[in-house]
């Protein structure tokens, strides 16, 4: 289980690389947090997933054929719902 500090490091190296992000690693992410005592959730299906971290909702869209690397902006809603609930800090 990882520790709030190794969460931002993580976050804030997802920032630094947002064309190159998977789906897991978002998922690793809200899943840690959970570990930490964050309300979270996750609803989807095979197009899209809808999460939920402390009221911040952000949606990564599944469905795309032979790449593994979500889309730019799905990482962007992810860092702004991130950084809405103090987990990331926007340099």
């Amino acid at each position: 289980m990882a520790n709030a500090l190794k969460v931002r490091a993580f976050i804030a190296e997802i920032a630094g690389r947002p064309n190159n992000v998977t789906e897991d690693e978002i998922r690793w992410v809200v899943d840690q947090l959970a570990n930490l005592g964050v309300e979270t959730s996750r609803d989807g299906n095979d197009h899209q997933v809808m999460y939920t971290v402390e009221g911040e909702q952000f949606g990564i869209c599944t469905h795309h054929k032979g790449a593994k690397q979500i889309k730019r902006c799905y990482v962007k809603a992810f860092l702004t719902a991130m950084s809405n609930t103090g987990w990331y800090e926007d340099d």
